[in-house]
């Protein structure tokens, strides 16, 4: 099995000051991959639906469930917009709604359940999966197709069956099983999509 390069980084750098530094230089490397071209229409993704009034909604698991209600609390509530609101809505924060989908449904569709009585035609859906392979959000970017909804992957390491599946992708290219720097690239993502959004919002109350 060949070492990813934080496993590299591991055995050369075992003292944590020397992991850190290797870390964040590999970090800095990975984020400088990004296609800002990709971020861009991402972003015009988001305003297009602000403007027509539809929904955002961001999906994920794990560390990248943390991201999508992250997402949507920056763009709904840390734009301060609601004369013309960002309708973000994270889909993985209805602890609920999720537990009855997984015990009744299977987990495979519990945000696809979800969407199934949410989303309408013209709605955006922001799936969020470093491997690109999640049964759960794979289903999701289905019915999102399927039913009018514009797509959107934010993906990770070769990105997966997710980056051919979407309308708009952000992909970070790095090797597999590298969680910690993918997952870091979509969180450094949103904060860069929020603090642009942000003080494009003051351009209009000025």
């Amino acid at each position: 099995m060949t070492d990813n390069p934080l496993d590299t980084i591991f055995r050369d750098a075992r003292d944590p000051e020397g992991f850190a530094r290797a870390y964040l230089r590999h970090l800095g490397e990975v984020l400088g991959r990004l296609d800002t071209g990709a971020v861009g229409k991402f972003v015009e993704v988001i305003l297009d639906a602000r403007e027509r009034g539809a929904r955002i909604f961001f999906c994920g698991n794990g560390g990248s469930a943390a991201t999508a209600s992250h997402f949507a609390n920056d763009l709904g509530i840390g734009t301060r917009s609601t004369k013309k609101p960002f309708r973000a809505i994270a889909l993985t924060d209805n602890v609920a709604a999720m537990t009855a989908i997984a015990n009744d449904d299977g987990y495979d569709v519990m945000f696809a359940r979800q969407l199934a009585v949410l989303m309408q035609k013209g709605d955006v859906v922001v799936a969020i999966s470093a491997s690109g392979n999640s049964p759960n959000v794979l289903r999701a970017v289905e019915h999102a197709n399927a039913n009018g909804a514009v797509s959107v992957g934010l993906t990770g390491f070769d990105g997966g069956k997710l980056k051919g599946m979407v309308r708009h992708a952000v992909h970070v290219p790095t090797e597999k099983g590298e969680y910690g720097p993918v997952e870091d690239a979509h969180m450094a993502l949103d904060h860069l999509v929020a603090s642009y959004l942000i003080r494009l919002v003051r351009t209009e109350t000025a």
